[in-house]
């Protein structure tokens, strides 16, 4: 095999074309020689030919704006590294290639002929039983807006995007251990397993790229560990690409039939060695429950195919209940189920139906995913909350609040949008899913004012490798119809239709294929009727997003005045002399023990500072057993109380009761009325200046 990159010039080029030319004669092999390019800073030195075109002219945008603030898009949701998930050959085609496009964009072994036995993709309908599996370089049938099981990330459109305006992009690693055992497959199918391999191959791709620019750290594919290196990829005008998790097992933490199969010591492992990678955003749970938590449902035929799954997985279907509040979970899929993921269900099993008023997941945020969030805390690193079922996103934005930890990004458009408020309010991101344009803009519209409050940019989740349909196209003549060539949003760069092999991509016509047409979908949002704001919101998100980081990793826990101080309590619960339930274990920083009450409901938990300290918050982590109305009071010599703050609408969980700060020695919580026929149970107190 010849080298992909040679510098040569003059006599040694000429004979290197001539060796490469009888190469080829000889050995019926298509070598990738080099193609000498430019001399600008952002072109490469050398490039592999034949390869993609990006079709861009101009320099990328550089430095910050007039207030010092970066500029440039986020897609905060990709996959450039998922055909190497999923056992390997559930995405066809690969992000690059040492041995050149030919290779990266071919078809999976059992898509040829006719594409006839590609199951995963006639299971998503991205074709109707049958598709031309050849890609380069005549890419018939894929990629297409609608398939889900080839490669739209090919680094060239990677580069396309960069180009146009991209300046930040969270790569998350993905697969799911189950889907890998139904599909063929090269690999074994450990998640675990395939993280390692697709952060490898994503530190490969920097390579890669930095070979075509002449040397390590030259080229613009930067991958960043903290926000000041990706302020500083930004500001030379290069994309700084975050790296992230999306598994639905992370850890080893499964569920079977409800049992945990991981434990604390699992994920304090898990998590140091994914942040050893350089993983800094993590889903805690994706499509399964697991033993970490449970997950917003998919509906229509997906979420039926997701509910078999999950079954196949964990031993259990999805169960739900009647929503709490005003947030609820996708409605579940009630579609049949499909021949091929039914018939792998046990004789006599079959899909449960749901009741209609029934719409959130029984199943939240568990003591273990507890424990991840807090050690993700400890760590710095930011929890994506989309896929969180309610009950779970609820408990971990209590958790969040009370933590005051601004680490929060709602990704790909995954949770439920009364959240926003609360997410902005920590300081976290949100991005949306790449929907059609017109409907991204009308999606944007319902936050505008939101994002105005706070002074937040916008990204956008392209979840392209994501088993995730994108726009199609809208045609020629309508009203928001992109035309090429067409500039870049900040004026200085020009974008003509996508070149790859023999085929020509046009939005229009083609619609959304692959990443290299993400300019070209901002241009049609822009086109749209109302769109040049939301363009404008969207240049604002590299700013905002490493904001968001930056705030993560400057946080500081706030000091727990309660630790460790004596705990006194008007009655504890005693039935089994080998049970503790003492108040004092209100205070011991650990979650698996508690205080109850005996069952009435004039119940208090009183907390000697041991000297007049100031006081501004108080958080409860309540048991089931929770108050449905309680107050908090203050003392200065335990005797005479002051109520500070009150509720009679209690709902459990991780309460966060914020009041002036003012001088206290003694903090009490006094239950006024139970919300159970058991008593007041509180697993831990903490007690914070503001």
């Amino acid at each position: 095999m010849t080298r992909p990159f040679s510098r040569g010039n003059g006599g040694r080029s000429a004979l290197l074309a001539l060796f490469i030319a009888l190469a080829a004669v000889l050995f019926g092999s298509a070598p990738v020689p080099a193609a000498a390019t430019g001399g600008a800073w952002w072109e490469p030195a050398s490039r592999p030919a034949p390869d993609s075109q990006i079709n861009v002219t101009g320099e990328p945008f550089k430095g910050t704006d007039a207030q010092g603030k970066v500029r440039g898009f986020v897609d905060a949701h990709n996959h450039l590294m998922s055909n190497e998930g999923f056992g390997g050959r559930m995405i066809c085609g690969a992000t690059f290639s040492q041995a050149g496009v030919a290779d990266a964009l071919k078809d999976c072994p059992e898509h040829y002929p006719d594409g006839s036995g590609a199951l995963f993709e006639h299971l998503t309908g991205g074709d109707n039983g049958k598709h031309d599996p050849v890609g380069w370089p005549t890419f018939k049938d894929w990629p297409a807006p609608d398939s889900m099981s080839h490669q739209q990330n090919y680094y060239a459109w990677v580069e396309r995007a960069w180009r146009g305006g991209q300046r930040v992009l969270v790569n998350d690693l993905v697969t799911n251990g189950l889907i890998c055992s139904l599909l063929p497959r090269d690999r074994g199918c450990d998640e675990m397993d395939a993280l390692r391999l697709e952060a490898r191959k994503s530190y490969e791709l920097q390579d890669y790229i930095d070979q075509m620019y002449g040397g390590p750290g030259k080229g613009w594919f930067r991958i960043v560990t903290d926000s000041a290196q990706a302020r500083s990829v930004i500001q030379q005008g290069k994309l700084a690409v975050v790296l992230g998790v999306e598994t639905s097992e992370p850890f080893g933490c499964k569920q079977i039939l409800d049992i945990a199969q991981c434990s604390q010591a699992d994920i304090d492992k898990g998590l140091d060695e994914l942040y050893a990678l350089g993983v800094r955003s993590m889903f805690l749970c994706h499509k399964f429950d697991n033993a970490l938590c449970g997950v917003r449902f998919d509906s229509g035929t997906t979420g039926v195919a997701v509910n078999i799954g999950q079954f196949l997985s964990t031993g259990t279907f999805w169960a739900t209940e009647k929503c709490a509040g005003p947030q609820h979970d996708n409605p579940i899929g009630l579609a049949a189920a499909p021949p091929a993921m039914a018939e792998k269900l046990p004789a006599g099993v079959s899909v449960p139906s749901y009741d209609s008023d029934a719409k959130c997941n029984t199943r939240g945020l568990t003591r273990l995913g507890e424990y991840a969030l807090k050690g993700m805390i400890q760590r710095g690193m930011m929890l994506e909350l989309d896929h969180m079922s309610v009950k779970a996103a609820g408990r971990a934005l209590d958790i969040l609040e009370a933590e005051e930890y601004p680490g929060v990004i709602s990704s790909h458009s995954w949770m439920d949008m009364d959240w926003t408020d609360r997410v902005y309010r920590l300081g976290g991101f949100v991005a949306q899913y790449m929907g059609s344009a017109q409907g991204f803009v009308g999606e944007a519209g319902q936050k505008a004012e939101l994002r105005k409050k706070y002074g937040v940019g916008l990204g956008y989740g392209t979840d392209m490798n994501g088993v995730g349909a994108h726009p199609g196209p809208v045609g020629a003549d309508a009203p928001n119809a992109v035309k090429y060539p067409f500039r870049s949003f900040d004026g200085g760069s020009v974008l003509d239709r996508q070149v790859t092999g023999e085929r020509t991509w046009d939005l229009n016509t083609d619609g959304a294929a692959h990443n290299g047409l993400v300019p070209d979908w901002v241009e049609q949002i822009r086109l749209s009727p109302g769109g040049q704001s939301v363009v404008d919101d969207l240049s604002r998100g590299a700013e905002s997003y490493l904001t968001t980081w930056k705030k993560t990793e400057d946080h500081e826990p706030g000091v727990n005045l309660a630790a460790g101080h004596p705990v006194s309590a008007s009655t504890t619960e005693w039935w089994n002399p080998f049970v503790d339930f003492s108040p004092g274990l209100t205070v011991d920083g650990n979650t698996g023990t508690r205080w109850a009450s005996e069952w009435s409901d004039d119940q208090w938990l009183k907390v000697d500072l041991g000297s007049v300290r100031r006081v501004g918050r108080v958080t409860l982590d309540w048991e089931r057993a929770y108050a449905r109305a309680y107050k908090i009071e203050l003392s200065e010599d335990g005797t005479t109380w002051r109520d500070v703050w009150s509720t009679d609408a209690g709902d459990g969980g991780i309460d966060t009761a914020e009041f002036d700060s003012q001088s206290a020695r003694y903090v009490r919580v006094h239950g006024v009325k139970r919300a159970t026929d058991w008593g007041y149970s509180l697993y831990e107190v903490a007690v914070n200046r503001s």
